[in-house]
C-alpha cells in the first residue's frame, strides 16, 4: 500500500480533527461550525475559499504550479451533514448534541478532503487547478443539487468531479468503484384511499377504505414482477400506512406512504405511470376515490465510464488490483448524482471495515450507515486523502484528448 508519507504522519491529527466533527454534528443546511471549521483549516493552509453555495457550502481552490492558467480543474466532493439520529455510542467523542449524530461517516469524508487540501496545497505538484466541494446536507436535503443552482459549475468551471464514500463491510485497504448506476434513484409517494366511513358493525353503509389499500399494497408488487423487464432493478416499499381511530368505526380514508427506487428515468417513469393507474382504478372498482402523489427526490448515481476507469487505475496504484473491487449497485441514494447529471466523474467506495475498530463504550448495534451505533474508522484517513491527492495529480497530468 502506497500512502503519502506525510499525510500518514499526521494521522493522529486529523482523526482528532474527525472526533471533534463526530462530537457535534449538524444537521443538512445548519453546517455552521462545520464550515467555520472547514474553511479555517484551508485558510491556515493558504487555501482561497468561496462560501455561501447552497447555503453553508465551501469551495477551496487550488492552483498548481501553472496558478491554473493551463485551464484544466477537477473537482473534490465531501459531504458536511449528519443525521437526525440519537447517538447509541458512549466513548469520548461521541455526539454531545441529543438527536444528532455522524452515523454515515461523513465526519470522516470531510477529514479526509482536508488532509487531503493540505498537502495538495503544500505541495502542488500539479498544473491546472483543484477545487475541493465541501457539500451541505445530503442526508435528504439535496445539498448538491442547490450548490449548482447557486452556480457551482459555472463559478467554479471543472471538467470531471469525483466523490467518495466509506462502506462498512467492505475491509480496510480496499476500494470498490464501476461504471455505470451505482446507486439509485430516491423517490416518494403518498396515496390516499377516500372511501365512506361508518359504524364497523354496518360495513355495507360504508366504502371501507381499509381492505382496498390492504388490495393496493399488493397490487403495487405486481408493477415489479409483471410490468418492468426481469432483468431490470427496481423497487416499491409501501414503508407507512395510517388508518382509523377507533376500533368500532370504519374510517374515511387511509393513507400509504413509501418510496421507489431505480437505476433509470425510464423504469422511473414506467413505475410511476402504473402505480398512478393501478391506484386509481382500484379506488374506483370499489366505489373508492385516490389521491396519488409522487415527488422525485435523487436520481440515479451513475458513473461515467472513463471517470470510473481512471479512478480504478489511480486506485490500483496504491493498493494494487487485488484490492480494487467491482462496486456492487445499491438501492441506496445519493446526491451527488446530480453532479454526475451535470459533469462527467465517479463516485466510488473506499472500506470501512466490520466495526472492529470501534472504541469501547461503542453501543450494541452493527456498525453499519444509518446505525446509532456506527462510528466511521480513522486509520481510513490517510488512505483517502492519498487517493484524493493521486487522482487530482495525475486527471490534471493526463492530456485532454
Amino acid at each position: 500500500m502506497h500512502i503519502i508519507e506525510s499525510i500518514a504522519a499526521q494521522a493522529n491529527d486529523f482523526a482528532a480533527l474527525r472526533r471533534d466533527l463526530h462530537a457535534h454534528p449538524e444537521l443538512c443546511f445548519q453546517e455552521l461550525r462545520t464550515s467555520d471549521l472547514v474553511a479555517q483549516k484551508l485558510g491556515e493552509w493558504g487555501i482561497p475559499i468561496h462560501r455561501g453555495l447552497g447555503k453553508t457550502g465551501v469551495v477551496g481552490i487550488v492552483h498548481g504550479r501553472d496558478g491554473g492558467a493551463c485551464g484544466r480543474a477537477v473537482g473534490l466532493r465531501a459531504d458536511m451533514d449528519a443525521l437526525p439520529i440519537h447517538e447509541a455510542n458512549t466513548f469520548a467523542h461521541a455526539s454531545r448534541h441529543p438527536g444528532r449524530m455522524h452515523a454515515c461517516g461523513h465526519d470522516g469524508h470531510t477529514a479526509m478532503l482536508l488532509a487531503a487540501a493540505q498537502y495538495l496545497a503544500r505541495h502542488r505538484h500539479f498544473d491546472g487547478t483543484v477545487y475541493l466541494i465541501f457539500q451541505p446536507a445530503e442526508e435528504g436535503g439535496g445539498g448538491a443539487r442547490e450548490m449548482i443552482a447557486d452556480g457551482l459549475f459555472e463559478r467554479f468551471p471543472m471538467q470531471a468531479v469525483f466523490g467518495m464514500h466509506n462502506w462498512p463491510g467492505l475491509p480496510v485497504g480496499h476500494f470498490a468503484v464501476s461504471p455505470g448506476p451505482v446507486m439509485a434513484s430516491s423517490n416518494e409517494f403518498h396515496i390516499t384511499v377516500e372511501g365512506k366511513g361508518g359504524h364497523a358493525a354496518m360495513p355495507h353503509m360504508t366504502i371501507d377504505p381499509v381492505p382496498i389499500a390492504c388490495q393496493l399494497v399488493l397490487a403495487l408488487q405486481t408493477i415489479i414482477s409483471r410490468n418492468k423487464k426481469p432483468v431490470e432493478a427496481g423497487v416499491i416499499s409501501v414503508t407507512m400506512v395510517h388508518a382509523g381511530e377507533a376500533s368500532n368505526v370504519v374510517p374515511d380514508r387511509c393513507e400509504l406512504q413509501g418510496t421507489v427506487r431505480t437505476f433509470t428515468h425510464e423504469l422511473l417513469d414506467l413505475i410511476e405511470a402504473r402505480m398512478r393507474e393501478v391506484a386509481e382504478h382500484l379506488c374506483a372498482a370499489h366505489g373508492a376515490r385516490c389521491s396519488f402523489a409522487f415527488k422525485r427526490n435523487y436520481p440515479p448515481t451513475i458513473n461515467t465510464p472513463a471517470e470510473a476507469a481512471f479512478a480504478r487505475q489511480v486506485m490500483t496504484g496504491i493498493v494494487g488490483a487485488q484490492h480494487v473491487l467491482e462496486q456492487e449497485p445499491t438501492m441506496g441514494a445519493e446526491d451527488f448524482s446530480f453532479m454526475l447529471q451535470a459533469k462527467p466523474g465517479a463516485y466510488c467506495f473506499i472500506g470501512n471495515g466490520e466495526g472492529a475498530h470501534r472504541e469501547v463504550d461503542h453501543g450494541g448495534g452493527p456498525c453499519t450507515l444509518h446505525n446509532p451505533s456506527y462510528d466511521f474508522n480513522d486509520t481510513l484517513i490517510p488512505l483517502g486523502a492519498t487517493y484524493w491527492v493521486r487522482l487530482a495529480e495525475q486527471w490534471l497530468a493526463t492530456p485532454t484528448v
